[in-house]
């Protein structure tokens, strides 16, 4: 098995990335998926990646039928609109990746496009906007985790990727736990990125506050134990959701989405704990809490609660 082509569905931080990574040693034989207006634009502007503009090539999700892997870097609440276009350009032996965050993507479109077309990943990435386009730091980029959950070791499908993917730059892990590391950070997006959005604070407050750490805990636990039920193995003594930045200040992105008027993923976070615990018959009323009390903040900036 052998893979020769590659698209990206979704021009972002975390797609800049690979077209960043791939479109250098694939040349036409990677592509950005779009069409329409977005198509006509990124063919005449490109995508800034680090102060570079690179013009690789756009094809509709038609033409892109039969991709060997299609990487989905999408935002997790356009996942749903875009399973159509997803389902254009699978073919027989498409491998597809939803770099999203949390741990839902892969059954919501292996539901559509089945899910023998799913490979399980994760993206670590810390970009940053800028007025030209997308940055972030190659080298210290932790980059793609992926794997296949049902072969604890590489089988063809994962080697052809792991060729696919090798002398681009991209910094890649082929992991037998990939089930593991996803829910990881999963767990440590719930317990450590929602509290210090509800606080409007960076993380500081988790090393000098006793009331905001119990928060955190609460919300780890809940997590920690929806995983388990789910039957994923996280390691005994978990320190998931203590970890921290180097920097007080640092705001996470459910805050950085606040903090900019945007509505956040506390969906795919909390949401999708509650939505699990509730399905395995698990109380997660701390997780259910910073899911209302977060699309309250995202209602006050939509200026919902504008009485004057």
């Amino acid at each position: 098995m052998k893979m020769k082509t590659a698209a990206v569905l979704g021009a972002g931080a975390v797609g800049s990335y690979f077209i960043w990574g791939l479109q250098p040693k694939l040349g036409d034989d990677f592509w950005i998926i779009a069409d329409g207006s977005r198509k006509e634009r990124l063919e005449r502007q490109g995508v800034t990646i680090n102060g570079t503009t690179l013009y690789p090539r756009v094809k509709t999700p038609a033409e892109s039928r039969g991709v060997d892997l299609l990487l989905v870097a999408t935002k997790a609440g356009a996942l749903p609109g875009a399973l159509e276009d997803i389902a254009a350009a699978v073919g027989e032996h498409t491998a597809v990746m939803t770099l999203l965050n949390g741990v839902t993507s892969e059954e919501l479109a292996g539901r559509r496009i089945g899910m023998e077309h799913m490979v399980h990943s994760m993206m670590k990435i810390a970009s940053r906007r800028t007025a030209e386009g997308t940055a972030f730091d190659a080298e210290a980029t932790p980059g793609l985790f992926y794997g296949e959950p049902a072969s604890p070791v590489p089988t063809e499908r994962m080697r052809a990727i792991e060729e696919l993917l090798s002398g681009t730059g991209l910094h890649c892990q082929m992991r037998p736990d990939i089930l593991t590391v996803m829910w990881e950070k999963f767990i440590y997006n719930v317990s450590a990125n929602l509290p210090q959005a509800i606080l409007g604070c960076g993380i500081g407050a988790y090393e000098d506050s006793l009331y905001a750490a119990e928060i955190v805990e609460n919300l780890r636990k809940e997590a920690e134990a929806v995983a388990r039920a789910r039957g994923i193995r996280l390691p005994e003594g978990s320190d998931i959701g203590k970890r921290g930045s180097a920097s007080k200040s640092a705001r996470y992105s459910t805050l950085q989405d606040l903090d900019a008027g945007r509505h956040t993923e506390v969906d795919i976070f909390a949401g999708a704990v509650v939505e699990m615990g509730r399905e395995l018959g698990i109380e997660t009323p701390w997780c259910r809490f910073a899911w209302a009390a977060i699309h309250a903040l995202e209602e006050k900036n939509d200026g919902k609660f504008n009485y004057d």
